[in-house]
């Protein structure tokens, strides 16, 4: 059953799941929505922990419209979710929403008990003529510049064709029939566009100042970067000492917890033992 919070300048729409245990609250990433964790979510509850998926602001059932689409206000999203839900919380954020829980971790440490970051933009992003050799990225850069430029979901749909390289998951076309609507709807493209266009300065900047564990996750056929392992390395390295752990997920695209489920839960669960220990 989906459920409201409105906070300053929208509406958030969200989910719990499970009654009882620790709170996991779930961030997607841009032109998405909450049902990106479609997979996820069962392990999580089965496990033992409340899970609570939210829709970014411009996205799935939230409100479309907001003034700003940055990392920093996400975070700040987020923390309101937890705040209003009774936290602490254990936050998982893919893509985008993996340098807001970065953020968010920093600035209210107090209601963060640890940080899962998905395939995560989280540092400032450089581009070399080297990068450009590898194919896979260069045609989900074309694709994305194409999303950014016309605000075509056409061009988004081909950029995750790439960001799924192999096997697609059961439900792809229904799911692709979901976003691609989501998307005709006034405002969810432009909000797809302005958050393509905020750089994770702000989220950088706050690694050093992430005070729990931080498990990050990467694809290695990941086609948002030339070198995801090298990515993956680079948030471990800025993040204080022994906090940060990286988990990488053979044959994975840009969204590993809906191509590879299970491993990332069992990767989540098994860093989330660690960490209640």
């Amino acid at each position: 059953m989906t459920e409201f919070l409105t906070i300053t300048g929208g509406t958030l729409a969200y989910d719990l799941t499970g009654t009882t245990g620790p709170l996991v609250v779930l961030a997607h990433g841009m032109g998405d929505s909450r049902q990106a964790y479609r997979f996820l979510i069962p392990a999580l509850v089965d496990a033992g922990y409340r899970v609570a998926a939210v829709d970014l602001r411009g996205c799935g059932e939230s409100s479309a419209e907001w003034t700003s689409y940055t990392r920093t206000d996400i975070a700040g999203d987020i923390v309101a979710l937890v705040r209003h839900l009774g936290g602490p919380a254990v936050l998982v954020g893919h893509s985008i929403a993996g340098g807001a829980v970065t953020i968010a971790a920093a600035t209210a440490p107090e209601l963060v008990t640890a940080v899962v970051e998905l395939a995560p933009f989280t540092r400032k992003q450089t581009m070399g003529l080297g990068d450009l050799r590898v194919a896979s990225f260069r045609r989900g850069m074309r694709h994305l510049l194409g999303t950014m430029l016309l605000g075509s979901a056409r061009q988004w749909a081909k950029y995750l064709d790439v960001a799924y390289p192999g096997t697609k998951p059961a439900d792809w076309d229904p799911r692709m029939s979901q976003i691609t609507t989501m998307l005709s709807e006034p405002g969810r493209m432009k909000a797809l566009q302005a958050m393509g266009k905020t750089a994770p300065v702000d989220a950088g900047q706050q690694l050093g100042n992430v005070r729990c564990p931080v498990l990050v996750v990467q694809g290695s056929a990941d086609p948002d970067w030339a070198a995801p392992r090298a990515e993956g390395e680079a948030i471990i390295a800025d993040l204080p000492t022994g906090l940060g752990r990286l988990e990488m997920v053979d044959g994975a695209g840009h969204y590993p917890h809906v191509q590879f489920p299970a491993q990332v839960a069992t990767a989540m669960l098994t860093f989330l033992a660690g960490v209640d220990a």
